[in-house]
Order: C-alpha cells, then sequence, then structure tokens
C-alpha cells in the first residue's frame, strides 16, 4: 500500500509466528526488524484462576501455598464444607498421579481442614510423576487450596481465534467435563459455534444464545451469559489466542461457575502484556530449552546421538526423519529461525557440543532469508573456540552459498562439506560409524 505510513508483513509458518515491520517508504528499502516472538506461555491453574478472578469471571474461592503450614491456615481461612487440594505442576493428569513420597493423587477432597496440612506436607517438595511428566516427575513447590463445589451439571465452553472466521469464535457444547475432539466425533450437533465481530463484541443476543444452547435455563441462562461476556472481555484484555473452559459448571446453589481453563496467549503480545508474562515459570522447562530459547533458538532434545541444527520447523523435522532413514538417531530438534546473527550461531554449538550422547553434528542451512555466509562464519568461529571434538557434516543452500562454501573450505577445519539433505545424513550416520 503506497499510501500508508508502516507496511507490515506477517508469515506464520509450522506454527512459528514471525512479523517484519518495514518502516516508511520514504526511507531506504529493507530498513526492517525482525522479532522472534517467545513461544507457549504456561500458567499454573492457580495463576489463570487468578486471571479470571480478575476479570469478574466465576471462580472457587482459593489460596496459594507454598509450605504444609501456609496450607493449613488457608484451609481455615476458607471456612468451606469440602476443601479441594491440588499440586500445581504445569501437566496433566494430576488426579492419578503419583509422589515419590508415597502419596497417591495430586488432587484430593477433604472435609477435615487438619488433614490439608498433613496432604501438603506429603506434596511440597516432592516430586509429582503423571503421565504427562519425564518419568522422574516434577517437583511440587506450590499447592492450591480451593473451596470444593458441588457439579449438577458440566458444560464445555470457548473463545479461540479462528483462520475460517478472520478473528474470534466461541465454542460451545451442553457436553462439558470430557474431551470435547470426543464430542465432535460422536455428536456433532451437539458442538455450537458464534462467530464474534472484533469490532462490535460479543453481543448480548449471542450470548442468550450460546447460554441456552449450552442448556442454562431460567435466570441461569442470564447468569451464564453474563460469564460468556466476562470471558471475552478477558479474552481481548490479556491477548489471548484462546479461553477454554471445561467444565463451565452448575452448581446446586444456583450458580455458574468456571471450575477449570487454560488460556493460551498470543507470545508475539508479550510487549504488551508485562504483568501476565512475568508469571511464567520457566523452574519446569528443560534447561537447555530455556538456555537456546534466550538466543531465539527453538529446541528440543531427543534421544539419539546425531545433532541437528537447521533453518525452519519443516526442514528440522525433515532432517530428523532422513538421519532416521539411514540408520542414524537425531540428538535434537534444533532450529535456528530466520533473524540469524553470527552470535545464535556459535550458542547453538555450545548446546549441541554440551550434551554428551553427542558424537556428531549435521548442519543443513536452506538459505532464503537466512544468509548463508553468516551461518558459515559463526560455525568456522564455533568450530575454533570451542575445539569440536566430534564430526561436523554441513550442507547449505540458497543466499549467499557460493561465499559461505568458500568460507568453509579456507578454514583449514575439518568439517565434512554436503551437496544435499541426503548426502549429509549419509555423511553423518558414517562419521559416527567410522
Amino acid at each position: 500500500d503506497t499510501h500508508a505510513h508502516t507496511v507490515v508483513v506477517c508469515a506464520a509458518v509450522e506454527g512459528f509466528h514471525t512479523y517484519l515491520f518495514c518502516l516508511p517508504p520514504s526511507l531506504p528499502p529493507l530498513q526492517c526488524t525482525w522479532l522472534s516472538p517467545r513461544r507457549w506461555l504456561n500458567l499454573q491453574e492457580y495463576q489463570s484462576k487468578k486471571l479470571m478472578q480478575e476479570s469478574g469471571v466465576a471462580v472457587q474461592r482459593f489460596y496459594v501455598a507454598d509450605t504444609a503450614s501456609e496450607a493449613l491456615e488457608a484451609a481455615k481461612r476458607l471456612n468451606a464444607k469440602e476443601i479441594v487440594l491440588k499440586a500445581q505442576i504445569l501437566a496433566g493428569g494430576r488426579g492419578k498421579g503419583v509422589f515419590d513420597s508415597g502419596l497417591k493423587g495430586g488432587v484430593h477432597l477433604t472435609k477435615d481442614p487438619a488433614k490439608v496440612g498433613e496432604l501438603a506436607n506429603k506434596m511440597l517438595g516432592f516430586n509429582l510423576t503423571t503421565k504427562q511428566t519425564p518419568k522422574d516427575g516434577v517437583k511440587v513447590k506450590t499447592v492450591m487450596i480451593a473451596e470444593a463445589l458441588d457439579i449438577t451439571r458440566e458444560t464445555y465452553f470457548a473463545i479461540l481465534m479462528d483462520r475460517a472466521c478472520n478473528g474470534p469464535v466461541m465454542v460451545g457444547s451442553p457436553q462439558g467435563g470430557m474431551d470435547i475432539e470426543e464430542v465432535a466425533a460422536s455428536s456433532p450437533e451437539l458442538i455450537f459455534k458464534e462467530v464474534i465481530d472484533i469490532l462490535e463484541g460479543v453481543r448480548d443476543d449471542q450470548a442468550l444464545r450460546m447460554a441456552a444452547n449450552l442448556g442454562f435455563k431460567g435466570p441461569l441462562q442470564r447468569q451464564a451469559a453474563d460469564q460468556i461476556k466476562r470471558l471475552y472481555d478477558l479474552f481481548l484484555k490479556v491477548d489471548a489466542t484462546q479461553v477454554e473452559v471445561n467444565p463451565l459448571g452448575e452448581t446446586p446453589e444456583g450458580q455458574v461457575v468456571c471450575f477449570d481453563a487454560k488460556i493460551n496467549f498470543d507470545d508475539n503480545a508479550e510487549f504488551r502484556q508485562k504483568a501476565v508474562f512475568a508469571m511464567d515459570d520457566m523452574t519446569e522447562s528443560d534447561p537447555t530449552e530455556t538456555e537456546a530459547a534466550k538466543w531465539d533458538l527453538k529446541y528440543i532434545g531427543l534421544d539419539g546421538n546425531i545433532a541437528c541444527f537447521v533453518n525452519g520447523a519443516g526442514l528440522a523435522m525433515a532432517t530428523c526423519d532422513i538421519i532416521d532413514l539411514h540408520g542414524g538417531k537425531p540428538a535434537n530438534f534444533l532450529d535456528l529461525g530466520g533473524g540469524v546473527k553470527e552470535r545464535q550461531v556459535y550458542e547453538a554449538f555450545k548446546l549441541l557440543t554440551a550434551d554428551p550422547k553427542v558424537e556428531a553434528i549435521l548442519v543443513n542451512i536452506f538459505g532464503g532469508i537466512v544468509n548463508c555466509a553468516i551461518i558459515a562464519n559463526g560455525i568456522t568461529k564455533a568450530c575454533r573456540e570451542l575445539e569440536l571434538k566430534v564430526p561436523l557434516v554441513v550442507r547449505l543452500e540458497g543466499t549467499n552459498v557460493h561465499e559461505a562454501k568458500r568460507i568453509l573450505s579456507e578454514s583449514g577445519l575439518p568439517i565434512t562439506a554436503a551437496e544435499n539433505l541426503d548426502d549429509a545424513a549419509k555423511k553423518a550416520v558414517a562419521a559416527i560409524k567410522k
């Protein structure tokens, strides 16, 4: 748009969102800034409940404790008929989990506040293992003490961004408390959808219609509609991409309550949501993945012995697959991304060589927005300074590749060049066998 003061080009590839902000047309071309977002902000259950509470959404009364004595005091302050105690970790299946203290279950109900202290004493400081944790479990540092409420009926409700509708959509079902995918597969007629006009917001008639479709009747229908509108306010307020409530329940006392919620955030809005992103607890993250994120690298550790260093999620998956095809096993998934600097290449090599399982490194770069010469300079610097001890196979293609190959060939370093991905994988596997 030649009349625009700012041109914004957005690209979404393989779930990674990269935004290129171009400065006013009056400035010289290519004066651009790459923004590499941090991904996958995960909040503990009590943190999501706190955000909901601040937006007027009805949730159970709750407290948070990090010692057994604090948990006991919180249980007394609740003054509830029944109390639910929940271990706070970023993993599902807590109720069926097992602690290394011997306690079974990360979720417990009791009517005796004194038992809350006893249970918390067997949770805090101990590892909880569930179907979603590493085999050694995750150490529990915080517990949530909440008022236990009976649920007469469970429904499902979510607000999410939908590309097909170019904006937010409400999705609901009267069948809550179970996987919505199962409902969609077995009873698609029980899935209801309302497209929201991003400029107008949720209209009263839409909220009431969704409440009716969820099965709320009489005064509860208006109450549910009010909760739906408050959830949409929260959705906008925190720059969410999804707010999922399962269940949105009805109590015998005639209350509509959000019993459990998962909030997904637009990580590109971090600059606007500093308070929310400050809640990010990195202690449960893999230390190598956390260190990689500092340098805008996407790293996932695997159990093989050939390190993969690539640019692009799709290329990373293809590289892992072709290594496996030729009889090798990938040691990691490391995506360099687009806005590459020599320092990132150096830090990537530090991460890869720190893994004792790594017996060879395969670099597979397809230069489009990536300058291969920058990669080559980073590789030679890393090899010299880190005194690389394992075989290194490099395949480069694309932007400035001839200069990159010259840099590598004249470096005097023991780098094995590859012509294509298949050749690179064969050479990496062969290097280990030697």
